[in-house]
C-alpha cells in the first residue's frame, strides 16, 4: 500500500486517481495532519476528525463542485478543506490574515454556502436544489451535511418540513455522534439513541414520515460501506436521508473520551492527547466563570431563580447550575428562540429565568425578544455571554451588534459591566425583581491589566438602573465608556500626561442613559469621546448623538469610537483591535486629537 498519498492530493481530482483499497490509509494521514497542525495552531478538533470518511468518500463519489456540498456550522470541515486546495495554507486557519476556521464562499469554490452558526444547512441546500430544477438542471446532487445536535433546532425541521413534499435532488446526511459542544439533550436525541438500537417502539420512521427515503443507520468509519452507499443514493431521485453513527474525536484517544473539552483543545500534546494548559493560579477567573459561580450563590438564597441555555452549558458556565440545581437548569439544545419564549413562559409564573445565550446566537432569537418578552415587559434576565470581538471565530461569532439591536427595543434595560464587581452586582439586583427585563453583556475570557479584579468575589450591592459614575476628573475632554473596554480608558488615565485633562464616566447603561449625569457633562465640557466595544452603529456613541441633538447641545464636538460598519474577519483580538483602531495605542492618537 502506498504512503505519504496526502501530499500528492491538492483536489478531489487527486483523490479520484486513488485505488479505494488506499483511501483507509489517507484516512489515516488526514486524521494526522489535522492533529499536528491543530495541536500548536489551535483550532476545532473533535467535530472534523469524526467524519474523515465521510469527508473523503463525499469528494470521492461526488463531482465537488459541480455537486453542491454543505457543512452545517463548519466546526466538521477541516479534512474538506484541507482536500480541496488549502492543504499547504491549512497552517493558517484561525490566524490573522490566514483561511477560516469554517467554510467561507469567497474563499474556495469548494466552499457553496458560508456558515457559522447551527441548522442552516438544510434550507441552504435546498434552496439550491429547488434553483437547480429552475434553470433545468435534474442531475446536479445538493447534499447538506448536519449533526445530531443541529438537525433538534427547529431550523433544520423547517427545511425538513419544506423537502418533504418537493421532488428536489437533495441528500442529507446525519452525523450521529450524541453531541454537539456538549452532550445532546431532548427527545429526538432519545429517538436516535432508539433508532441506532432498533427498538420496536421506532418502528415508526420520523424521517420517513416526513416524506424522506431513510438508509442507515450505517458505520460512519468503514469507508468502503460510506462510498457504496453514497453511490447508490446517486441512482435515487428526490429528498434522501442518510443516517452516519460516528464518533467525535475518532482517531485521538483523549478526543474520543473527552469529546466536550476537545472540541476545542487549545494546544495539546499531539501523541498523547494532553493539553498544555496554565495553571497559572494568579489569573483570575473567567468572565463566564464569574457568572456561573455567582448564580449558583444567588440560586442558593432565591428558590425563584431558573437558568436557561440553547446547548451551551460549559461555555456560559451553566454547567455549575445544572450540578448545583439541576430541577432548576434547563438546557434546551440548539433552540435559541424556544430558550427565549420558554424564559417567557416561566416569568408569568412568578419564576426570575436567566436566559444564557452566546451574543451572537441571540439574533437568532430576535422575534422572540421582541414580541414575547419586551412586548409583555416580562422581566427575563438575559444574560449576553461573548459580547465583543471574540477572535479566531470570525465575523460569524463576533458578539458586537446586540448593543444595537436590543437597544430599539422598547421595554429592555442594556447594561454592560466594567469588570467582574459590577457583574455580580448586576446579576444581584436582577433577581431582587425587576418590572421589565434586562440584558446583561459581558466578554469572554478573563480580565486583563486589573488587579483589583484577580479578588472578585466581594459583597454584593444593589445597583441603581440607569444610573452611572463618574472614575477620574479632568479638564479637557470627556470619555464616556460601557463595558470592559473601559478599562483600557482607566489604563490610559494614570498615565502622567493623561492625569488632569481626563474625565472618565462609566456609563454602565446604554438603555436607560443616566441623563442627569450627562447633562452635567455637557454642562462642564464641549468634547466628548464615546468608546464601546460594538458596532458604532446604534449603540452608545449613536445614543449619546441623539441626546445631544435633543437636548440642543449644539456646540459639543461628539467623536465616537466603536467597530466600524464592517463585518470583522478572524485572528487574535489583540490583532483585531489593532486594526480597527480599538487598541490602546491607537485609542490615545485619536484622544490626542482632541485635547
Amino acid at each position: 500500500m502506498k504512503t505519504n498519498l496526502l501530499q500528492h492530493i491538492d483536489s478531489p481530482q487527486d483523490l479520484k486517481k486513488l485505488h479505494l483499497d488506499n483511501l483507509p490509509q489517507l484516512a489515516k494521514e488526514l486524521r494526522e495532519f489535522i492533529i499536528n497542525i491543530v495541536a500548536t495552531k489551535e483550532g476545532h478538533l473533535g467535530a472534523s476528525l469524526g467524519v474523515i470518511e465521510l469527508t473523503i468518500a463525499l469528494h470521492y463519489v461526488f463531482n465537488t463542485p459541480s455537486d453542491l456540498l454543505i457543512w452545517d456550522v463548519g466546526h466538521q470541515a477541516y479534512g474538506h478543506k484541507i482536500l480541496t486546495g488549502r492543504k499547504d495554507i491549512f497552517h493558517t486557519n484561525r490566524q490573522f490574515g490566514g483561511i477560516s476556521g469554517f467554510p467561507k464562499r469567497n474563499e474556495s469554490n469548494y466552499d457553496t454556502f458560508g456558515v457559522g452558526h447551527s441548522s442552516t444547512s438544510i434550507s441552504a441546500a435546498l434552496g439550491m436544489a429547488i434553483a437547480s430544477q429552475l434553470k433545468g438542471d435534474f442531475d446536479k446532487h445538493h447534499i447538506a451535511v448536519i449533526g445530531d445536535a443541529s438537525i433538534a433546532s427547529g431550523m433544520a425541521f423547517e427545511g425538513l418540513n419544506h423537502a418533504g413534499v418537493t421532488s428536489a435532488n437533495l441528500l442529507i446526511i446525519l452525523n450521529d455522534n450524541e453531541m454537539g459542544i456538549d452532550p445532546n439533550v431532548g427527545a429526538l436525541k432519545e429517538y436516535l439513541s432508539n433508532l441506532k438500537k432498533n427498538k420496536k417502539d421506532c418502528n415508526f420512521n420520523i424521517f420517513e414520515a416526513l416524506n424522506f427515503a431513510y438508509f442507515g443507520p450505517i458505520d460512519g468509519h468503514n469507508i468502503f460501506a460510506v462510498i457504496t452507499e453514497l453511490k447508490r443514493l446517486k441512482t435515487i431521485k428526490g429528498p434522501k436521508f442518510l443516517h452516519l453513527i460516528t464518533i467525535k474525536g475518532k482517531g485521538l484517544k483523549k478526543a474520543e473520551q473527552e469529546p466536550t473539552i476537545y472540541h476545542a483543545p487549545g494546544k495539546f500534546d499531539k501523541i498523547s492527547g494532553e493539553r498544555m494548559l496554565s495553571f497559572d493560579t494568579k489569573l483570575p477567573l473567567k468572565f463566564q466563570d464569574v457568572f456561573g459561580l455567582t448564580l449558583v450563590e444567588l440560586a442558593k438564597k432565591n428558590k425563584k431563580i431558573i437558568s436557561i441555555t440553547p446547548a451551551m452549558p460549559t461555555g456560559s458556565s451553566l454547567k455549575y447550575m445544572i450540578k448545583a440545581f439541576p430541577d432548576r437548569s434547563f438546557d434546551v439544545g440548539i433552540a435559541e428562540q424556544h430558550a427565549v419564549t420558554l424564559a417567557a413562559g416561566m416569568a408569568t409564573q412568578g419564576f426570575i429565568p436567566f436566559c444564557v445565550i452566546y451574543s451572537t446566537f441571540l439574533q437568532r432569537a430576535y422575534d422572540q425578544i421582541i414580541h414575547d418578552v419586551a412586548l409583555q415587559k416580562l422581566p427575563v434576565i438575559f444574560c449576553i455571554d461573548r459580547a465583543g470581538l471574540v477572535g479566531e471565530d470570525g465575523a460569524t461569532h463576533h458578539g458586537v451588534f446586540d448593543l444595537a439591536y436590543l437597544r430599539l427595543i422598547p421595554n429592555l434595560i442594556i447594561t454592560a459591566p466594567l469588570n467582574y464587581e459590577e457583574l455580580r452586582n448586576l446579576l444581584y439586583t436582577a433577581q431582587l425583581g425587576l418590572d421589565k427585563p434586562i440584558a446583561i453583556r459581558y466578554p469572554r475570557g478573563r480580565m486583563k491589566n486589573n488587579i483589583k479584579n484577580l479578588h472578585w468575589k466581594t459583597p454584593y450591592k444593589k445597583i441603581t438602573i440607569g444610573k452611572g459614575s463618574q472614575i477620574t476628573f479632568g479638564n479637557k475632554v470627556a470619555i464616556l465608556s460601557i463595558g470592559t473596554i473601559g478599562n483600557t480608558i482607566i489604563k490610559i488615565c494614570e498615565e502622567d500626561y493623561y492625569l488632569d485633562k481626563i474625565s472618565h464616566y462609566n456609563m454602565l447603561f446604554v438603555k436607560p442613559l443616566d441623563e442627569k449625569l450627562l447633562h452635567q457633562v455637557c454642562e462642564n465640557f464641549d468634547k466628548i469621546i464615546t468608546i464601546e466595544e460594538a458596532t458604532i452603529i446604534g449603540g452608545l456613541g449613536t445614543a449619546i448623538l441623539e441626546f445631544l441633538h435633543e437636548n440642543n447641545y449644539q456646540n459639543i464636538k461628539l467623536k465616537r469610537l466603536g467597530i466600524p460598519d464592517n463585518f470583522i474577519e478572524h485572528g487574535k483580538t489583540s490583532e483585531l483591535n489593532t486594526k480597527i483602531g480599538l487598541d490602546i495605542f491607537s485609542i490615545k492618537k485619536r484622544i490626542d486629537t482632541f485635547l
